[in-house]
């Protein structure tokens, strides 16, 4: 039966992407990304690009990835998706523009793309771009990511502006505070681009150790509730990577994270269902109170 489980797992990680031997190999679930239209053929690994609108994200991923890139719609959506690549070191990205958005609730369709692609397709690295003179009103959406995946690089993008305006933003306290790499850019004028090739490629290597900050609330009775849901969640789906934020997801009533509980989705984004030996998903969501 062990041994059996084993070969179940190592069919998985195949199906993910992931070697459980292998701090450098590729994280990405493959499948998922093939639903979503996603070609892995010819690449290593895929980054996600992630950020609020006006941040010049999209200048940032033309500079990545110059006239490597195409157009087109997310499957059953009428939203646009841009994809591209670029070559770093002896790797080929490919690297996906997520829709331009402040949060990942998914009140809108542009967030529920963008959620769904960090949560389900499991990039082996999202950039967050973010505008150095607005840094505020963006770290909503950092903090946010930061739940979901700690494969994360902060482009502090716009940094002129902020200067500018006579805003003085420390890159190094700020990855210090949140525990992942942050590097300045001026994407329009390409400064900072070769730093942020180097910091894609060392977080998807397995080179960087992140330590990403979480936020903390200070209400006990929510700490209890999310400490119970993180445990039966990892009880029930032992490899999956964010079970806190899936707890705090299912607390507030996500429709999306709960039907990704109860049919078992959750559970496909690292090993496939059958690995996961006495796990139930309705222990999970009857003892959550989610069961539909």
């Amino acid at each position: 039966m062990d041994q059996k489980i084993n070969n179940k797992q190592q069919e998985g990680s195949k199906v993910a992407g992931v070697s459980a031997d292998c701090a450098s190999c590729p994280v990405h679930h493959a499948a998922n990304l093939k639903k979503l239209g996603v070609d892995m053929e010819s690449w290593d690994f895929v980054v996600a690009l992630a950020g609020n609108p006006n941040t010049g994200k999209s200048t940032v991923f033309n500079a990545l990835t110059g006239l490597k890139q195409h157009t087109g719609n997310w499957p059953g959506k009428t939203v646009t998706r841009a994809e591209g690549g670029f070559e770093y070191g002896d790797n080929r990205y490919k690297l996906v523009d997520l829709p331009g958005t402040y949060s990942l609730l998914a009140t809108s369709l542009d967030e529920e793309i963008a959620r769904d692609f960090i949560l389900f397709a499991q990039p082996d690295v999202t950039i967050v771009v973010v505008d150095a003179s607005r840094l505020e009103r963006n770290l909503n959406l950092v903090l946010q990511v930061l739940e979901i995946t700690n494969r994360v690089v902060i482009c502090l993008n716009l940094m002129d502006e902020a200067d500018r305006h006579q805003m003085k933003v420390d890159p190094r306290r700020l990855a210090r505070d949140l525990g992942v790499p942050v590097v300045p850019t001026v994407a329009r004028y390409d400064e900072g681009l070769e730093e942020l090739l180097a910091a894609i490629h060392a977080v998807a290597n397995g080179e960087t150790l992140a330590k990403p900050y979480h936020v903390t609330y200070d209400n006990p009775k929510l700490d209890r509730a999310v400490s119970q849901l993180v445990s039966q969640i990892e009880d029930a789906f032992p490899q999956v990577p964010n079970a806190r934020w899936v707890a705090l997801r299912l607390l507030d009533g996500d429709e999306r994270i709960i039907k990704a509980v109860v049919d078992g989705e959750l559970g496909e984004l690292t090993y496939t269902r059958d690995d996961l030996e006495g796990a139930s998903v309705s222990h999970v969501s009857n003892k959550s109170g989610f069961a539909q």
